[in-house]
């Protein structure tokens, strides 16, 4: 029998950015919260402490802050005539554990947003009419625009200590010549420091894209071009650009996580309790499952405990939200035959072609000089920012410099030809680790009938549980539009007069291939929007058929972005906060009516 504890509030799933963020604004509405995290407790110290998180084997190779997926993880298969098979070795994609998620191991590109992605299928549908949306092609719109989250958005800048160059601001140009982005959106305050400085690598990209007649810009990172003190009092460090940030603690508190940034401050709140190693199981339910009571779960001791509360906030990665919907009954789950219900719904994720440029010994790039989200980046293929209607596909990339740190172990580019090992081997990457530079077009993946998640009738994790069944594999429009976008990519390249370049599309002309690593920018299966037919929760990011859960993330992104999804999922987190707040705590129920 499951230990009962004490009724609470709210109760939050998961503790990364959106766990720490809902916890934040809801201990200031005076609510008693409790935040349960599947992973162990992890901070800066001592999961951070220098010299011993530089340690690559440890973190780059061994894992050591992601997925356990010997206890856990996902099928996948490419459709539904195949058995799905366990995905066994963190390769593809990484999602984290612990406290901080993704939040302690991303690598810190903090974008907003395009506008037109929002209302993504509204827009193509205006510009280029109805039949241009290939027929099998579920996007949609998110059902808030821009403007209603543009402050939440400035909100979590502030909070993240964010670097960057802002275009506009209220309508005035002031970043024009100074590294500005000319396709970003107005804001409506600049960020809270300037860029941070650029490397040799990112110099180079700059010239050579302005030289192909593009509009390169410095890219938002939520790495510090100073010390900064945050909203909540927490403090930052300058960035020293040692480059282990992606997939480590930064030991310098200088990339923003939420270990850093929020829990500072909910360590001297009162109505906030954060317990480690609980592995939730379910959201219980009453009878008629139209609303939570609390949460199920499994300690670090092996013990069931039910956790009592009004309001359950599910703030897990992208697929465990979607997998905790499906075994609490939350929402119809999806059937792609049909195409009718809603969980598991518009799964997407990125596509992502990189090119690398090799130089001369006299030409020194010195990649293991780097921080995570620094950069300089390329948006003239992002979004809508070209004509698409000439193309034949639907969707954008942004293009920027990798200048997060080119680690000695994971990262010794070699030229095409090099044999895997041995002498040639050794002196190809000793020609080639300080003379060269990585260039990354991210893809703004699309949703497909066809490409979604249920559970999976074969295989268990350890609790008992089926496991999540991901059938996910590219389609025509992404294989288009990766081959576009190299093409576009390649001449920047080009004009740097590297003695060589190598790449192509990773998903030209393939299957989905769980060996390569993309990004771990997984999208949809519990999305927002404006129609519960077509949608898992509204746009507040509550779910339609259970008004006390909220699920949010990017688990409620009904397609694919070009762009980094985190700085959406914070600006979401604090929208959702601000509607329950000011909303549904004065009348609880249906934010918005079906």
């Amino acid at each position: 029998m499951a230990t009962l504890m004490k009724k609470k509030d709210v109760v939050i799933v998961g503790f990364g950015w959106v766990g720490a963020i809902m916890a934040k604004e809801l201990t200031e509405a005076g609510l008693n919260v409790v935040a349960l995290e599947r992973g162990p407790m992890r901070d800066t110290y001592p999961d951070g402490s220098y010299p011993q998180v530089i340690d690559e084997l440890t973190y780059n190779i061994r894992r050591k802050l992601f997925q356990d997926l010997s206890k856990s993880t996902v099928t996948i298969r490419h459709n539904n005539s195949q058995t799905a098979v366990p995905y066994r070795q963190l390769a593809a994609f990484l999602p984290g554990t612990g406290v901080g998620g993704a939040g302690l191991h991303w690598s810190g590109v903090h974008f907003r947003i395009d506008p037109i992605e929002l209302r993504m299928r509204s827009h193509y549908e205006e510009r280029y009419g109805k039949n241009f949306i290939p027929k099998d092609m579920t996007i949609q719109d998110f059902g808030v625009t821009y403007d209603e989250l543009e402050p939440y958005f400035d909100k979590a800048e502030k909070v993240f200590g964010t670097s960057g160059t802002a275009w506009s601001i209220k309508g005035k140009v002031v970043g024009e010549g100074k590294g500005g982005n000319r396709f970003a959106p107005d804001r409506s305050d600049d960020f809270p420091l300037p860029a941070q400085k650029n490397t040799y690598s990112a110099q180079l990209f700059e010239k050579a894209a302005r030289e192909v007649g593009y509009h390169p810009y410095n890219l938002p990172s939520a790495n510090t071009s100073d010390s900064y003190t945050n909203p909540y009092g927490a403090q930052m460090g300058p960035c020293n650009f040692c480059g282990f940030c992606s997939g480590y603690a930064c030991y310098m508190y200088s990339k923003a996580s939420p270990n850093v940034n929020i829990l500072p401050a909910l360590r001297m709140e009162k109505r906030f309790e954060l317990r480690t190693n609980a592995n939730v199981l379910k959201v219980n339910l009453t009878d008629d499952k139209s609303r939570a009571t609390g949460v199920t779960y499994v300690d670090a001791q092996g013990r069931e405990v039910e956790q009592p509360a009004d309001l359950v906030i599910l703030g897990a990665f992208q697929f465990h939200n979607v997998h905790l919907m499906l075994l609490s009954g939350i929402g119809k789950p999806y059937d792609p035959v049909t195409g009718e219900g809603v969980v598991g719904r518009n799964f997407a994720y990125q596509n992502m072609t990189t090119i690398k440029a090799f130089f001369d010994k006299n030409v020194h790039t010195n990649p293991f000089i780097g921080a995570g989200g620094n950069g300089v980046g390329v948006d003239d293929f992002n979004a809508d920012n070209f004509d698409h209607a000439k193309e034949g596909f639907v969707g954008g990339s942004p293009f920027w410099v990798n200048q997060a740190g080119t680690k000695p172990i994971s990262g010794v580019p070699t030229p095409a030809g090099t044999p895997n090992w041995g002498s040639e081997w050794k002196a190809a990457v000793a020609d080639s680790y300080t003379h060269h530079v990585s260039m990354d077009a991210h893809g703004a993946h699309q949703s497909y009938r066809n490409n979604y998640l249920d559970l999976d009738p074969n295989y268990k994790n350890v609790f008992g549980q089926p496991l999540l069944r991901m059938t996910f594999d590219w389609q025509e429009n992404d294989i288009k539009m990766a081959q576009f976008m190299f093409n576009k990519m390649e001449p920047i390249a080009k004009a740097m007069n590297p003695k060589h370049i190598i790449g192509s599309p990773k998903n030209a002309d393939s299957h989905f291939d769980t060996t390569s690593y993309q990004t771990t920018h997984m999208n949809g299966g519990a999305v927002m929007g404006e129609d519960p037919k077509t949608s898992a929760v509204n746009r507040y990011l509550q779910s339609w058929d259970v008004h006390n859960v909220f699920s949010i993330g990017a688990s409620a992104f009904p397609q694919g972005l070009g762009y980094n999804p985190t700085g959406t999922v914070a600006a979401l987190a604090y929208w959702s906060a601000r509607a329950i707040r000011e909303q549904y705590l004065k009348n609880p129920g249906p934010l918005v009516q079906a």
